[in-house]
């Protein structure tokens, strides 16, 4: 299996931390976020990662660097501009494309089987990790778990290929930040501006390409954005049970 690690953001809502350190270095529970995330990914079976890099780019090449973590990995160098995840994985094309791959951002936690999630894309052109959790913001999936569109609760505003769309006969589902992609996809980037974000990417090819939502009914989940959450994390981590 391999991975992209989404860990070039400025982490602005970690700060003060993060003005000395970037995100992925950030500690929870005595160690960082990316150890955290490639301890895991090992576990699953993944052999090789792409790293984006951008806020502290020398301070996460330098970790791995210094840190024997089994797995063989790749830098794809964000430092001139950061360009978000569709343009982040455009990015980073060459250093992905011999296979299917997962992409992970690097302050999600969870207990996501991520080898059992990988096993389902099997075949399909894209595959997003979703569950039943509260947000503003939803994934609108049909019947058949085939994505059709997305919906902001709070605005009412709807993004959809589908003109006719009805919200209230799909599935409303939340991304967890995981996913899957086939390389197959990368001629569909052709057009898109140097940055732009996946979600909207997969919402612009649905209607053409089936991207299927996949849900892990025990799934527990948290992103590491906020001050306020690490304590929060540590815990989180002591109480989930991973495999």
């Amino acid at each position: 299996m391999k991975t992209m690690i989404f860990a070039a953001g400025l982490g602005t809502r970690l700060k003060p931390m993060t003005d000395s350190m970037p995100k992925a270095l950030v500690p929870v529970g005595g160690k960082p976020l990316l150890q955290i995330l490639l301890e895991k990914l090992k576990r699953h079976g993944c052999t090789e990662a792409v790293i984006n890099v951008h806020h502290f780019a020398d301070m996460i090449e330098d970790w791995c660097a210094a840190h024997d973590t089994g797995i063989d990995i790749a830098f794809s160098d964000e430092r001139s501009e950061l360009l978000e995840t569709g343009g982040g994985i455009r990015h980073a094309m060459d250093l992905l494309s011999s296979s299917r791959f997962l992409i992970h951002n690097v302050d999600i936690l969870s207990n996501a089987n991520l080898s059992e999630f990988y096993s389902s894309g099997k075949g399909r052109a894209a595959v997003l990790l979703v569950s039943q959790r509260n947000t503003n913001r939803y994934l609108l999936f049909d019947d058949d778990f085939r994505l059709v569109g997305w919906i902001n609760e709070a605005t009412k505003q709807i993004k959809s290929p589908y003109p006719n769309l009805d919200p209230e006969k799909c599935r409303r589902l939340a991304f967890s930040g995981i996913h899957q992609m086939e390389p197959a996809l990368f001629s569909h980037f052709q057009g898109w501006p140097a940055k732009f974000g996946i979600i909207d990417f997969y919402l612009s090819i649905c209607h053409i390409v089936p991207i299927y939502g996949y849900i892990q009914d025990d799934l527990q989940l948290m992103d590491v954005g906020k001050l306020d959450t690490l304590e929060r994390a540590e815990v989180f981590l002591k109480e989930i049970t991973d495999v």
